[in-house]
C-alpha cells in the first residue's frame, strides 16, 4: 500500500469516557489523520457498555477500525500499545525514533538511545507502571466500597496495608525513575525519548496522570 493510499484509509476510533482511549484521540490529532469518532458511555456500574463487544469481543476501549480503500471490511485493532504502533507506522513514522546509528543497521547494540527508550516505554507504560495503578485503583474501590459501617474499618485497614506495603513504595520508585529519564533525555530533550514527541510519550500520559493523583504530597 502506497503512502497516498494510506492517507485515503478511513480511521474510526471507538472512544469510551474515562478510559485510555483519550490517548489515541491525542495521537490522531498529532498525526493529523482524518477520523470518525464513535462515543460510548460507561454504565452506572462504571463498566463499558455491551455494545462495544459488537466492535471487539473483549468489549473494551480503545479500539480502532481502519478501512483501507481496497479492503472489503475494516481492520480492527485493540490494545493501546498495538494501536499506537500501527498508527505511527502507517501515518506518522516521525513519531518513531531512528533505530540504528548510521552505517550500523541491523547490528546488535547499535541501536540509538532514543529508540531503545522508545521500545522500553512502549511496553513499560502498560506493563510495570500501569500494574501499580491498577492495584491502587482496587485499593481505592475497596476503601470506598458500600459496606455496613462496622465492616468499613476492616476494608480501610486492608486497603491501607496494601497501599503502604506495595503501592506507595513502588510508586515512589517509578516516579523517581521517570524523573531521571526526563532529566537525562537524549540531546537535552523535553520528552522521554529526546527532543521529539513520540508514540511512547503519548502512551505514558495515562499512567502518569493516574500516578500524580495518588502520589504522596
Amino acid at each position: 500500500m502506497s503512502a497516498e493510499a494510506n492517507q485515503k484509509a478511513k480511521v474510526t476510533l471507538y472512544w469510551l469516557d474515562k478510559s485510555r482511549s483519550q490517548r489515541i484521540l491525542w495521537l490522531l490529532e498529532e498525526l493529523k489523520v482524518d477520523y470518525e469518532l464513535k462515543i460510548f458511555k460507561r454504565g452506572k456500574d462504571f463498566h463499558a457498555p455491551p455494545e462495544l463487544k459488537d466492535v471487539h469481543p473483549l468489549g473494551k476501549s480503545p479500539v480502532v477500525g481502519i478501512q483501507a480503500a481496497d479492503a472489503a471490511k475494516p481492520l480492527i485493532i485493540a490494545e493501546s500499545g498495538a494501536i499506537v504502533e500501527y498508527l505511527t507506522e502507517y501515518f506518522g513514522k516521525w513519531m518513531i525514533p531512528k533505530r540504528y546509528l548510521d552505517g550500523k543497521e541491523g547490528l546488535i547494540g547499535a541501536e540509538t538511545e532514543e529508540w531503545l527508550r522508545y521500545r522500553f516505554l512502549m511496553h513499560y507504560a502498560e506493563g510495570s507502571f500501569m500494574t501499580i495503578m491498577l492495584v491502587a485503583l482496587m485499593t481505592h474501590n475497596i476503601r470506598n466500597a458500600p459496606v455496613p459501617f462496622f465492616i468499613k474499618p476492616i476494608m480501610k485497614g486492608v486497603a491501607g496495608r496494601v497501599d503502604s506495603s506495595f503501592v506507595s513504595p513502588n510508586l515512589k520508585t517509578h516516579l523517581d525513575f521517570l524523573e531521571d529519564q526526563l532529566v537525562t533525555s537524549p540531546g537535552g530533550g523535553e520528552f522521554f525519548c529526546g527532543k521529539e514527541l513520540t508514540g511512547a510519550d503519548i502512551l505514558m500520559i495515562f499512567p502518569l496522570e493516574a500516578a500524580m493523583q495518588r502520589a504522596p504530597n
